[in-house]
């Protein structure tokens, strides 16, 4: 661990307790009949006494994990309610009890939550002076090694220590709409309107592209040229066997705007937006070789083509590949960038490097050293000998750095900038 990085105590450990109401899809195995409208004629058949016992059942088991169950079962039977056509009117029973057979409860954390990035919380109301509110984006692994986003808020207080806030007992997925953009590509809105807080908001895989997870936010806040403010974010989709970049843009952290990045860059991982366009062009960095950082512009927030190698792995800390740990941060002296290297034994350590502020293609200057590197007391875990992080923030030249440990929980540290650019090479 390098002298450069201050770790602080406050820590985010999965949590198996904490659930989300997702849709259960049944296989089927195509004999005849469709088996959903096979399971609706089962639960049709039962009498009133039946009903009523299966419905003290699910409200047993759901009742005290999710708010309004009634509501999220009704709701998932609208769903599926081209079943019942042909058939009388149901009752408002039997659509519960359809609907609870086919949801299940997903447990989004249950074995890792890490790879955090962290904004300023769009709410600082509340925060005293020399403190800032933030938000935490984290990679949840659950049931079936299935990555989701997840969020946690708290405070970044002025003594330079990190309290985060309890998240809440429950936890809401999204409601999904669709559209098309001008080009026909798929654009999703995802509205957790259900959710009363930023830690309820989960977002797990919904679409076959993202079969096996959603991972690895890299938010940012975004200033566009006419002063709006947003947050966007790069995460990969992965369906099993191949990757794709998407894009994620949210002004509250439960109404999300998510498309597939079209172009060149669509397949590959670890894009990271810069917090501002440069020279009129959106800015990215890339890692579309898998080896070595790219500089890539363009003129379409959502199209990204081509671009060029910045950084090339140097040190033997990095011989493997080298990559971004979040998205570029300003400060006077240019773009600090935190680095991810891979070396021996597949060790991921953090680093550092400094792009010219006018032409990020310039290097400027990046740690010969890792400014951290798994610990001899935390490096086992769901992966071994990892520290990763997808982002950090800056406050009065000092960073606040939260990191991923070994693939299984998040902790936090604040770097001086003036001691990491008196560091580099």
């Amino acid at each position: 661990m390098s002298e450069l990085a201050t770790l602080l105590t406050a820590y985010l450990r999965p949590d198996a307790s904490r659930t989300v109401l997702r849709p259960f899809v049944i296989e089927d195995p195509a004999t005849g009949f469709p088996r959903t409208q096979r399971v609706v004629a089962r639960v049709l058949a039962l009498d009133q006494a039946q009903l009523a016992k299966e419905l003290q059942i699910v409200a047993a088991g759901l009742d005290d994990r999710h708010r309004d169950t009634e509501h999220l079962l009704l709701t998932r039977f609208e769903q599926l309610k081209g079943f019942a056509e042909g058939r009388p009117p149901l009752s408002r029973d039997q659509q519960k009890l359809i609907g609870a057979y086919f949801s299940e409860e997903f447990s989004f954390e249950s074995a890792a939550l890490f790879n955090p990035s962290v904004v300023r919380h769009p709410d600082q109301s509340g925060a005293e002076a020399g403190s800032e509110r933030i938000v935490v984006s984290l990679r949840g692994i659950g049931e079936g090694h299935i990555s989701s986003l997840a969020f946690r808020t708290g405070l970044w207080g002025a003594d330079g220590q990190v309290t985060l806030d309890d998240p809440s007992a429950y936890a809401v997925g999204p409601r999904i709409e669709r559209s098309q953009g001008t080009n026909g590509e798929l654009i999703v809105h995802l509205l957790n309107d259900g959710a009363q807080e930023i830690s309820e908001t989960v977002v797990y895989p919904f679409m076959p592209s993202q079969g096996r997870g959603i991972e690895d936010l890299r938010m940012v806040q975004f200033l566009d040229d006419d002063g709006a403010v947003d947050y966007r974010g790069t995460y990969t989709a992965f369906d099993g066997s191949d990757v794709r970049q998407g894009l994620l843009r949210t002004a509250d952290f439960k109404t999300f705007e998510m498309r597939g990045v079209q172009g060149s860059h669509y397949s590959g991982k670890g894009m990271a937006l810069f917090p501002r366009k440069i020279d009129g062009r959106f800015m990215m960095l890339a890692r579309q070789d898998n080896e070595n950082i790219w500089l890539v512009a363009s003129d379409d927030y959502y199209t990204w083509n081509g671009g060029e190698i910045i950084l090339q792995p140097k040190w033997p800390w990095e011989f493997i590949q080298l990559g971004n740990c979040g998205s570029p941060i300003e400060i006077d002296e240019g773009w600090l960038v935190l680095t991810h290297g891979v070396g021996v034994a597949r060790n991921y350590c953090i680093g550092a490097c400094l792009l010219d502020k006018h032409d990020p293609s310039k290097v400027l200057g990046r740690l010969s050293e890792p400014l951290m590197a798994p610990r001899p007391d935390s490096r086992d875990g769901y992966v071994p000998n990892v520290v990763y992080s997808c982002g950090a923030i800056l406050r009065d030249r000092t960073l606040l750095m939260p990191y991923g440990v070994a693939d299984n929980f998040a902790a936090f540290a604040t770097v001086k900038v003036d001691e990491l650019l008196a560091a580099m090479a």
